[in-house]
């Protein structure tokens, strides 16, 4: 495309792109709606269409802060599209897929180029006019190409802007500052830091030459239209950590929260303190309504998620017209030259992938499968003896019956089984596991009996039950400081597990004796158990391929695999704070990189199973009664 032709279509794109939407506001008056709301409906929904707006407004009805002169805040970022594009995105994917989340992945591939400024919903227009005007002045002066150079640290990964573009872009951004303050009346803060384009932030130290190698990949000579684009976010949420809703959840109280699937939610986590586990008290983005949600019905969103695309102005050659020998091949950060055919490189990545997976160690560490207590609270107990303590379903859930133990059916309260649910839950498991065809090679136990129940229906899902025996280990055994009663539970004795058809290894011998559990042990006489313990298991079964499956507790997920990835000790504040948070089969895993001789922390083989609770029904009470 010849120049002047590239320079008019850019122009016209733009014209288009940013035309006036001070028309839209008439329909919305004619509709009923107060002229500050409907300001406020544009500008949440980035003026789009009036339909949108309404949507909005319709949604937000019983907002409480519909009426509030609290504006949006805005940003304006320099932004890549077409291929360049497409291979952040591939780089965003498999970067959280080997090395798990990390802060970039909170928003998407840009370069700042203001702080976020607020700006009043009545001059928004202004706002986008500021952005075109200073748009048409820089059009020829942004070059098509923006050189990127590779740059890494121990927790930062990405590409700086190099000088010469640079220092123009920052002239743009300093020029779209004065015409946003004479326009809009804004007062936007320039970006003053070496402009830069994030691709890893605060990720863990070892993962650095896996990131760094997965980034070579991206060529930044690749053909790509940049854009200024203004986004917007509600301030009031800018500290909040966001939500998605999985499932749709029904109000069962006055002050709960309705729920749609996909609602983004608002959570004050230091508003958290007082409020019953399970639940959280958030806002949601789509009715900007608060209440009491199921914290259990969600997922960790990205902030970024809730923001609002605005207007953008494009720059640099329209798509698909660089040089062939340019978009066909491209400079590694190495030196050599590789063909850059998404074909190729998404087949070459796939067989990499499935030759790792087939001869890495892993390391599932896995939370047990609902116990009883949890279900029905402390006095379970009581509720299934007879008069003559004998054991009696009081419930459904409750399991058929219990393994006999010699020391009496008491001590199963202070070591009490799994629920039929949890029966069902770790069977569901193993199934996952086998249908996901990964290959179990040893499984520890937990002494506790609803981790050896969890093992064994693991396995039974696993269609391993007669294959496998489940080596009971006491160090497995979760913070004795947590329990109830102040000692060590009686556990079942390995005959006890054998005579009830458990399939428990009668020839392990333990890395910690039963006898040295001590009650109340302290923070740190627990974790140094749980590396002894960890670094054990791992280096027994060092000739081992698969996985090596630990069923013990919620508390074992951040205790076994912090030694195994060399991570430093977490604050028993912060341990206690997460451990909360791990639900039954709660899990994680962990990758061996046996030629870096470390190990990485990935997404386990299979998804998370998440549910809602069902609640006792006394018929008599609510038919008759009521």
């Amino acid at each position: 495309m010849a120049e002047a032709e590239t320079q008019l279509y850019a122009r016209v794109m733009n014209k288009v792109k940013n035309r006036s939407t001070r028309s839209f506001l008439d329909p919305l008056l004619s509709l009923g709606f107060p002229a500050h709301t409907a300001q406020k409906a544009l500008a949440a929904t980035g003026q789009k269409t009036v339909e949108e707006a309404t949507k909005w407004l319709h949604s937000h009805c019983n907002d409480p802060s519909l009426d509030d002169p609290i504006p949006q805040e805005y940003a304006l970022y320099m932004c890549p599209s077409g291929p360049l594009n497409d291979k952040f995105q591939e780089f965003w994917k498999e970067s959280r897929k080997q090395c798990g989340k990390n802060k970039a992945h909170e928003n998407f591939p840009h370069i700042t180029l203001s702080d976020f400024f607020t700006c009043e919903d009545q001059k928004v227009d202004c706002l986008y006019e500021a952005l075109k005007r200073t748009g048409d002045r820089f059009l020829n002066r942004i070059p098509s190409i923006i050189y990127l150079s590779l740059h890494s640290s121990t927790s930062y990964l990405g590409f700086f802007v190099n000088d010469s573009p640079a220092s123009i872009i920052k002239e743009f951004a300093a020029a779209f500052a004065s015409e946003a303050s004479a326009l809009a009346d804004c007062h936007v803060k320039p970006s003053t830091k070496q402009l830069h384009l994030t691709l890893a932030h605060k990720f863990y130290p070892h993962h650095q030459k896996t990131l760094e190698q997965l980034a070579k990949g991206i060529n930044p000579r690749q053909n790509c239209q940049w854009t200024a684009t203004l986004y917007s976010r509600d301030m009031r949420f800018v500290h909040y950590q966001t939500l998605r809703a999985l499932f749709q959840y029904k109000p069962q109280n006055i002050d709960e929260l309705m729920l749609n699937a996909g609602d983004l939610i608002y959570v004050d986590r230091s508003q958290q303190i007082d409020i019953s586990d399970g639940w959280v008290i958030g806002t949601s983005h789509r009715t900007g309504c608060r209440g009491f949600l199921p914290e259990n019905y969600t997922e960790k969103a990205d902030e970024s998620d809730t923001w609002v695309k605005h207007r953008e102005y494009v720059f640099g050659q329209r798509l698909g017209q660089l040089p062939k020998n340019e978009s066909e091949l491209c400079a590694g950060q190495n030196g050599e030259v590789h063909n850059t055919s998404a074909k190729n490189v998404t087949k070459m990545l796939a067989l990499q992938l499935s030759q790792n997976i087939a001869v890495r160690r892993g390391l599932l560490v896995m939370r047990h499968g609902e116990r009883v207590d949890q279900v029905f609270g402390k006095s379970w107990f009581q509720q299934c003896l007879t008069a003559d303590g004998k054991y009696q379903r009081a419930d459904l859930n409750f399991p058929a019956t219990l393994p006999k133990r010699k020391d009496g059916i008491k001590n199963y309260e202070y070591d009490p089984p799994v629920s039929c649910c949890g029966i069902f839950q770790s069977r569901l498991i193993g199934e996952a596991l086998l249908e996901k065809e990964v290959m179990v090679s040893c499984v520890y136990s937990s002494p506790a009996l609803r981790c050896i129940q969890t093992a064994q229906h693991v396995l039974e899902g696993l269609k391993l039950e007669q294959k496998m025996k489940i080596q009971v280990e006491p160090g497995l055994f979760e913070w004795t400081k947590w329990e109830a009663n102040k000692v060590i539970p009686s556990f079942m004795t390995l005959a006890e597990l054998t005579e009830a058809t458990y399939n428990v290894d009668t020839s392990y011998r333990c890395s910690v004796p039963l006898s040295s559990l001590v009650p109340s042990e302290s923070y740190e006489d627990y974790v140094s158990r749980c590396s002894a313990v960890i670094t054990q298991i791992v280096s027994s079964s060092a000739s081992d391929v698969g996985t090596i499956l630990i069923v013990a507790h919620g508390s074992s997920l951040d205790a076994f695999t912090r030694p195994v990835l060399r991570l430093p000790v977490r604050e028993s504040s912060d341990f206690a704070h997460l451990v909360r948070k791990i639900p039954s089969l709660g899990m994680c895993f962990c990758e061996e990189l046996k030629e870096e001789k470390r190990w990485q922390l990935i997404n386990p083989p299979i998804k998370t199973l998440t549910h809602g609770s069902n609640a006792a029904f006394n018929w008599r009470h609510i038919i008759l009664e009521s």
